[in-house]
C-alpha cells in the first residue's frame, strides 16, 4: 500500500522563527480528534486516543533554532498474533536542532579530498526547514511514529503453536536427518 505524503501532514502547528529568541518560548501542542484520525490512518493503526507535546523552543547559534521537550500519546494496534486491540502509551523526550535552508550550520561537514565525515558518536546534522516558519506538529508526529511498537503484542500471548519447518507439516525430511542416516551406516 502505498500512502500519499505530499498533502499537508495530518498534525501541524508551524512556529515563525522570528518570534523565537534565546529565552526559551514554551508550546503546547494537543491534536483534536480529526488530526488523531488521520495520524492513525497514516501510520496504519487501529486509534490515536491522545497526543499533546510539552515543547520548548529558543534560538541555536545565529540562525538556527533548538526545539526540545516531551511527547505523550495514546495508541492503540492489533496484536500482530490475535489481531485483538493492544492499548501502548508513548512518552518520549527529545532535543532537535534546526537550521535554515541553505545555512552553513545544515552543511554536513567534509576533508580536504571532498569526503564527507560522519561521527557516529556525535551530534546530529540539524534537519533543515524552509520559509520563516518550523512545523513542530510534524516532528511530534514524527517521534511517535518513530516510538510505535514494531510488534505489538497483546500481554501473555505468544506464537506458542507454531514452530517454523516442523515435521508434521514440511513434507520433506530435514536435511540434517539424512546427514544423521548417513552417518550411522
Amino acid at each position: 500500500m502505498t500512502r500519499d505524503t505530499s498533502g499537508p501532514p495530518p498534525f501541524s502547528y508551524r512556529v515563525k522563527v522570528g518570534h523565537i529568541s534565546h529565552n526559551a518560548l514554551d508550546v503546547r501542542i494537543e491534536a483534536d480528534a480529526g488530526e488523531r484520525a488521520a495520524l492513525a490512518k497514516l501510520w496504519d493503526i487501529l486509534g490515536v486516543e491522545a497526543l499533546s507535546a510539552e515543547l520548548k523552543l529558543r534560538r541555536w547559534k545565529k540562525d538556527g533554532v533548538k526545539v526540545f521537550g516531551t511527547v505523550h500519546a495514546e495508541v492503540t494496534q492489533a496484536c500482530v498474533v490475535t489481531l485483538d486491540p493492544v492499548p501502548e502509551v508513548i512518552d518520549e523526550e527529545f532535543d532537535e536542532l534546526f537550521a535554515p535552508e541553505g545555512s552553513a550550520l545544515a552543511r554536513i561537514p567534509a576533508n580536504d579530498q571532498g569526503e564527507i565525515l560522519i561521527d557516529p558518536d556525535g551530534p546530529d546534522i540539524p534537519e533543515t526547514f524552509m520559509g520563516d516558519a518550523i512545523d513542530v506538529g510534524a516532528v511530534v508526529s514524527e517521534i511517535v511514529a518513530m516510538a510505535l511498537d514494531p510488534y505489538p503484542r497483546k500481554p501473555g500471548i505468544a506464537f506458542a503453536n507454531h514452530i517454523e519447518g516442523s515435521p508434521e507439516k514440511d513434507s520433506k525430511p530435514s536435511p540434517f536427518a539424512v546427514l544423521k542416516s548417513l552417518k550411522g551406516e
